[in-house]
């Protein structure tokens, strides 16, 4: 099924058409990339003139900004110690640069406008000589980027500690040396009519399936905007729902997280400038994995996997079901604890559905100014608004004891829920549900429950259910959802998902 596109105006002047050529005159050259980048300060272009049998002039041109300084003066000490052989076609500079250049690794040549500008964007040098319609690129882009350090969302106790940068060479770098096999293949793309953003695909070539690759090749392959600045915009273009709040990839900042997702079958989407890389397809249950399940014995990430899907539910259902109850169906709760309640509720002026809903909508308030604000302040602003605000309302008879004990068990299930797109989708549903049932009760909720999960089983991620194997439920591939089994008895990679090579223990890979 082939997903319709929408297709962004370019902004900004393109005077360069993708057809036109290098000219063979180089200051015809020369002039039109200077007029085709204005007034950029950061364009340096360096001519070299020679006198043999033959006038030879040569061209360096490069953005200061994107390379590196002591590689630029190396190369440009380079070609001026470049001299013309005596016989006749050593006389073309271009032939002898390209000639002495020949052993660096990323050596380019071209004939297009578009694609020169293409490589002085990308922090490449390019060369050009008189009398010939061609460029030489030489990779010198400047190596400076943030160190390989800890992952800031996904903290282990046990397991690497290793996260990805900016840099999707070294992202690449990270999982590549896990998984030491020549049937990894990369591919490589390019997004962003202005950005030129490098995206790439990666996947073991017969254990990912060849139909989900095609897909999500020809899916990136058709996007037409201006720009990609990170890995989520290629996921909010590629969807398959693009108006489900649910995630359908999985995004990770941890390289051990990637190789097991590719290990298993799945493509891992890496985006330059993002930390995050993308693995696909991905379905409900594991947004409620981690890495970490397969560090520590199966029987303990068991009960911490089934931790996981208790608090999803109750950080979801818990202060709707208690608006529910609360305001409808008085005679399911004992009478000591009713009469509790309504001790409490004496002198509050709202009722329990507002109540509720402003306490809910504080703490969001409140979590969301903990992160945006400095990390020195962060942690003063959540203690401030969990014990003095929340005692003081107390107090102050707008905000019922229980109440608070409600949103705050609802905020502790939250941080459970490990990843955080997943854990957004539940934020906004909580909401909704408490709607419900603050105005049809428990009805309200069991309806949202089954118009939720039937929406879940319309879910798909590139083509696979999404909740899958769950639904459609399918036998003896449980083994890694709910529960985690021993590594020893998941003998197949997941169904529907891998290629021809399912088998993963004695396998040919």
């Amino acid at each position: 099924m082939r997903i319709p596109r929408r297709r962004l105006r370019q902004s900004g002047n393109n005077h360069c058409s993708p057809d036109t050529v290098l000219y063979k005159d180089l200051q015809e050259n020369l002039t039109r990339i200077k007029t085709d980048f204005g007034q950029n300060d950061d364009l340096v272009v360096n001519c070299s003139e020679r006198t043999a049998s033959s006038s030879l002039t040569a061209a360096c041109i490069y953005i200061d900004t994107l390379v590196d300084k002591n590689t630029v003066n190396h190369l440009s000490e380079e070609l001026m110690t470049i001299k013309s052989g005596p016989d006749q076609e050593t006389d073309n500079l271009f032939i002898l640069i390209r000639r002495h250049f020949s052993s660096i690794r990323g050596l380019k040549t071209g004939a297009k406008f578009i694609d020169l500008y293409a490589e002085l964007l990308s922090g490449n040098t390019v060369f050009l000589a008189n009398g010939n319609t061609e460029y030489l690129s030489i990779p010198t882009e400047s190596k400076d980027s943030r160190a390989i350090e800890e992952p800031s969302s996904q903290t282990v106790i046990r397991g690497p500690k290793e996260g990805f940068s900016e840099r999707i060479n070294t992202n690449i770098l990270l999982v590549r040396k896990r998984i030491k096999s020549h049937h990894v293949k990369l591919e490589n793309l390019t997004v962003g009519n202005l950005t030129r953003t490098a995206v790439s695909l990666m996947y073991i070539e017969n254990i990912a399936n060849g139909t989900i690759v095609r897909e999500i090749r020809r899916r990136i392959s058709e996007i037409e905007t201006d720009s990609i600045l990170e890995s989520s915009y290629i996921e909010e273009w590629i969807k398959d729902d693009r108006y489900s709040i649910f995630p359908e990839f999985l995004s990770s900042e941890k390289p051990d997280t990637v190789a097991a997702a590719v290990l298993e079958g799945k493509v891992a989407i890496f985006v330059d400038g993002s930390p995050y890389a993308l693995t696909a397809p991905a379905v409900f249950v594991e947004f409620l994995h981690s890495s970490e399940d397969f560090y520590h014995h199966y029987i303990v990430s068991s009960m911490i996997r089934l931790l996981r899907f208790i608090s999803l539910f109750l950080t979801l259902l818990t202060p709707s079901a208690y608006i529910a109850i609360t305001t409808f169906h008085q005679e399911i709760i004992p009478t000591p604890l009713l009469i509790s309640i309504a001790s409490q509720r004496e002198g509050v002026p709202f009722p329990t559905f507002i109540e509720a809903f402003l306490m809910e909508l504080t703490f969001e308030v409140l979590r969301e100014a903990g992160v945006r604000m400095p990390r020195a302040i962060g942690p003063a602003i959540s203690i401030v608004g969990a014990l003095v605000l929340g005692q003081a309302a107390v107090e102050a008879g707008i905000i019922s004891a229980a109440m608070v004990i409600i949103v705050s068990i609802t905020a502790i299930y939250s941080f459970v829920v490990t990843n955080y797109e997943m854990s957004n989708a539940v934020r906004i549903l909580r909401f909704i549900f408490m709607v419900l049932g603050g105005f049809l009760g428990l009805y309200g909720v069991f309806m949202g429950l089954i118009i939720l999960t039937l929406h879940l089983c319309k879910l798909k991620s590139v083509g696979t259910p999404y909740l899958m194997p769950l639904a459609p439920w399918i036998k003896n591939e449980n083994k890694d959802s709910l529960l985690r089994f021993p590594l020893w008895s998941m003998k197949y990679r997941p169904f529907g998902i891998g290629g021809a090579d399912r088998r993963k223990v004695g396998g040919n890979q």
